[in-house]
């Protein structure tokens, strides 16, 4: 007997969640559903559901910027159908989550009728977008190259990146995950080998073009390195 689906919902928005469950539910009654509300949980969630059959992701997760929980997520876990789940619904957003590697995108205005479709096209190994996401255009060469990039770091070097994204200073950072000082220098100078970045705030930059609205990146302090 085929064991019941098991689909992940990461959203911080305990409405929404409580929408995707229903919409879930419908299309596939004996799914299992585990739900997380920021990128640290859903890290966690996704590790002790390694067999998961797919993922429904909220783009404005926090612990992320833009892009950057997809492309992360996708290279941990290859085997991990994602479909984007965001209120951003501008085409050109919607092609560059296809584009980074996400099975569908979900316009959170969508009616529960294209929720379902959406969630059962995905099950079923097929692609599920508005058909604008199509026709848009492709992401440009340097957020591929930024996305490359950041596949190379772990779960806590890409926790200290958002930290540094944030603002954060190193003994702010290392309150934060619990470490010394040493030890989150030692991750910056990993983070800045592996992004071929000189600098954070070069790191901050590159890790940028994967947000949803580049131009608004907060720059890290200068002497905070």
């Amino acid at each position: 007997m085929l064991s019941s689906p098991v689909i992940l919902v990461a959203d911080d928005h305990p409405l929404f969640r409580e929408a995707l469950r229903g919409a879930v539910a419908r299309v596939v009654p004996d799914a299992r559903l585990h739900e997380a509300d920021s990128v640290d949980a859903l890290h966690a969630l996704v590790e002790r559901e390694p067999d998961a059959d797919l993922l429904l992701l909220d783009l404005n997760m926090p612990g992320a910027q833009g892009f950057s929980a997809l492309v992360h997520l996708r290279a941990l876990h290859p085997q991990l159908p994602i479909v984007v789940v965001s209120a951003r619904e501008e085409p050109a957003v919607m092609r560059r989550a296809l584009d980074h590697g996400a099975m569908g995108f979900i316009p959170k205005s969508a009616d529960s009728a294209q929720l379902g479709e959406a969630i059962e096209r995905v099950l079923d190994g097929d692609r599920w977008a508005p058909p604008a996401a199509f026709t848009a255009p492709a992401a440009a060469a340097d957020e591929h190259d930024a996305a490359q990039r950041l596949r190379d770091l772990t779960p806590q070097q890409f926790r200290v990146l958002q930290m540094l994204g944030a603002g954060l200073l190193n003994k702010q950072i290392g309150y934060e995950l619990g470490v010394s000082e040493a030890t989150v220098k030692a991750h910056v100078t990993a983070i800045l080998r592996k992004l071929g970045a000189n600098n954070r705030t070069q790191a901050v930059l590159i890790a940028g073009r994967l947000a949803l609205d580049p131009g608004a990146i907060v720059l890290p302090p200068e002497d905070a390195e």
